[in-house]
């Protein structure tokens, strides 16, 4: 990739979580504040010219109750003719209550244009489960005419572990099934400082689906891991899903790129898949990772090799 899109080098300051959403010859970017105090959005004609795009905050945290802090990784969404923001939030009497929650623009225009909150997402009539934990990162796609939904959520077994759910979406607002274990920290490499699966995203590519996720704790040893499934296959049946032993991306100490995860997807204007991604520049952080805002918007174009699968290299 040439040196326009920042290749190795941070693209957009202090803004963990990325995500860009490309319609009607507009880029579209979100990602987490550093003050996890609410959610802006950029818009511009070209990838590159997000980095210096004016940022419009469209909402901001309630003062108390629901939404009122830890307001993490918004997803901005097209769907049935509409704009939909998917962001998770706390409460600040019960800071780690997360949650997802939805918003929906009233307009066309989502930077301009009021927007309205829809709630918590909703759980399938038969679901006792989804969305009763902590409960973030949703993201959401369409395969074959139906609308899926990602997100993670833990499970209380000792100490808490995130696992990656899977269901097919009634509305933009609310699930038709009931969750489906996707996948959940197996491995090593899934369990440093915490046994995490989070920050799922899609790519549909040559009759498959590849889901990203990034695994541990959110320092250096953050990294991304990839499930694989066929188009044809029944995306509710765990058994559909192929997952990769090792991490497909992580930290490069010679690069000075340190816990590369939590990705999205988009093309350029010449059609090259980029995978938009946060990481940090300095290996060795003072205080809670968390809240140590050096998580930085950087970029790779995503290559594939002979077998059809994905290949993520600085």
């Amino acid at each position: 990739m040439d040196n326009n899109y920042n290749y190795r080098q941070p693209w957009i300051m202090q803004r963990a979580d990325p995500y860009v959403y490309h319609k009607d010859g507009f880029y579209y970017f979100t990602g987490s504040l550093p003050k996890y105090d609410g959610i802006a959005l950029r818009k511009s004609e070209s990838l590159k010219g997000l980095a210096e795009a004016e940022e419009t905050v469209v909402w901001k945290k309630h003062e108390s109750g629901p939404m009122s802090e830890h307001i993490w990784a918004p997803e901005l969404h097209y769907l049935d003719g509409k704009w939909y923001l998917y962001f998770a939030g706390g409460e600040r009497d019960d800071i780690w209550q997360i949650r997802p929650y939805v918003l929906e623009c009233e307009g066309q225009d989502p930077i301009n244009d009021p927007w309205v909150e829809r709630g918590m997402m909703q759980a399938a009539d038969d679901d006792e489960f989804s969305f009763r934990a902590f409960s973030l990162d949703m993201t959401i796609f369409e395969n074959k005419g139906e609308r899926y939904c990602i997100w993670a959520e833990k499970v209380s077994v000792g100490r808490q572990i995130s696992n990656l759910y899977i269901a097919r979406m009634q509305s933009p607002v609310k699930l038709e099934t009931p969750q489906v274990l996707l996948t959940t920290p197996d491995y090593d490499w899934e369990r440093h400082g915490f046994w995490v699966n989070e920050g799922p995203a899609v790519i549909h590519h040559g009759g498959k689906l590849f889901v990203t996720y990034s695994a541990s704790d959110t320092g250096v040893n953050y990294c991304v891991g990839l499930l694989t499934a066929n188009e044809d296959a029944d995306l509710l049946d765990p058994k559909s899903w192929e997952k990769e032993r090792y991490p497909v991306l992580q930290t490069d100490e010679s690069l000075k790129i340190y816990g590369p995860g939590h990705n999205s997807f988009v093309e350029t204007e010449d059609g090259r898949l980029v995978m938009v991604f946060h990481a940090r520049t300095e290996k060795d952080l003072v205080g809670d990772p968390l809240y140590v805002p050096n998580r930085h918007a950087m970029m790779l174009e995503v290559k594939w090799n002979e077998d059809g699968k994905p290949v993520f290299e600085f």
